[in-house]
């Protein structure tokens, strides 16, 4: 198929188009570059040997995307495209309703314009409900949308509302809702990665840019959890095994709307991440424990056996192997991406 990859050029985007190029499909990428660079996708070209479609538009702007993209054709979305720093969600939400909410408006209008029905897309753990906080692992029952304590989750739990209310709409409408946990990791190549602007949102990059020196140390928000050592535990998901979950929801899509977890079902302490990237790197990682942030759960695990019976996906990458590949990226990219 040839799919439109809202998105493509950003860390999870790079990956998934990857994916999808090394079994065979065609990838045509929209992006405004606001938090990404097309040096990634000339890296992806790099890693696959193929050639991929840019478009530039911001989805936000439904003329523009839709002068953009008349004369395209694809078979299926991918939609990635949208802000995702819950921290900046909080200082600057209507930013973060208007663009996240208005792209996925006007994906599903380009959509329906060019008869496609075909969509994945990239949700969040983030809807699930502070309530369900001391679940063991967080299954797709629990409740969603309830609750939630930042605009970036509100704005990932109203998207996927707007989806199944279109997808009543327009009965042929075949959407997969990808709820992810804690990407991590590279490509193994070492060719792209997580490349943030500005001070990292995420642990994983912001440990690594301690251990490349370009951050003094790492604050560590509360030790006083109801975890095993006191700091906020995670699912930690290895980046290609994210991206491979895509292709497995794309085979698996049918009429109507359906959820799935993407993790791991096995959770990580803030103080595992520091020891085993220390391992991964052979640095040491300053950190220092500061007060806990308002609204963090003490433990967000995923059940991803719904995926698994469903998709016939699972993660096979293991949580030292993401590390180590974080590394390689970082390693080699201290910068990241060329400017």
């Amino acid at each position: 198929m040839r799919i439109l990859l809202a998105g493509g050029a950003g860390y999870i985007g790079s990956h998934v188009a990857v994916a999808l190029l090394d079994v065979g499909h065609d990838v045509l990428v929209v992006d405004d570059y606001s938090n990404s660079t097309p040096a990634s996708l000339d890296r992806v070209e790099r890693i696959t040997g193929r050639s991929i479609d840019v478009v530039e538009a911001d989805l936000a702007d439904l003329p523009a995307s839709r002068a953009e993209l008349s004369g395209e054709r694809f078979d299926a979305v991918i939609h990635l495209a949208g802000l995702k720093a819950v921290g900046e969600s909080v200082t600057e939400p209507s930013r973060y309703y208007r663009t996240n909410l208005s792209s996925t408006l006007n994906l599903l209008d380009i959509m329906r314009e060019h008869a496609v029905s075909k969509l994945v897309f990239s949700s969040s753990a983030t809807v699930y409900s502070p309530a369900a906080e001391g679940v063991e692992n967080l299954d797709e029952s629990q409740p969603s949308g309830l609750g939630i304590t930042n605009p970036y989750g509100w704005t990932k739990a109203m998207n996927e509302q707007i989806i199944r209310d279109v997808q009543r709409s327009r009965p042929g409408l075949q959407a997969a809702l990808l709820r992810y946990f804690n990407p991590i990791g590279a490509h193994p190549s070492g060719l792209i990665g997580e490349d943030p602007a500005g001070i990292p949102n995420n642990l994983l990059p912001y440990v690594a840019q301690v251990a490349i020196g370009r951050r003094d140390r790492l604050a560590v928000f509360g030790d006083q959890y109801p975890t095993p050592d006191g700091t906020g535990v995670r699912d930690y998901i290895h980046v290609m095994d994210l991206a491979e979950g895509h292709l497995a929801a794309l085979q698996h899509l049918e009429p109507g709307v359906d959820t799935f977890n993407l993790g791991t079902g096995e959770g990580h302490s803030v103080l595992d991440v520091v020891r085993m990237f220390s391992d991964a790197s052979g640095k040491d990682i300053p950190y220092e424990i500061v007060a806990p942030r308002p609204g963090d759960v003490a433990r967000a695990v995923a059940d991803p056996s719904k995926a698994r019976k469903r998709l016939g996906w699972q993660a096979t990458r293991s949580f030292a192997e993401a590390c180590q590949d974080a590394w390689r990226w970082q390693s080699q990219n201290p910068g990241g991406y060329p400017i």
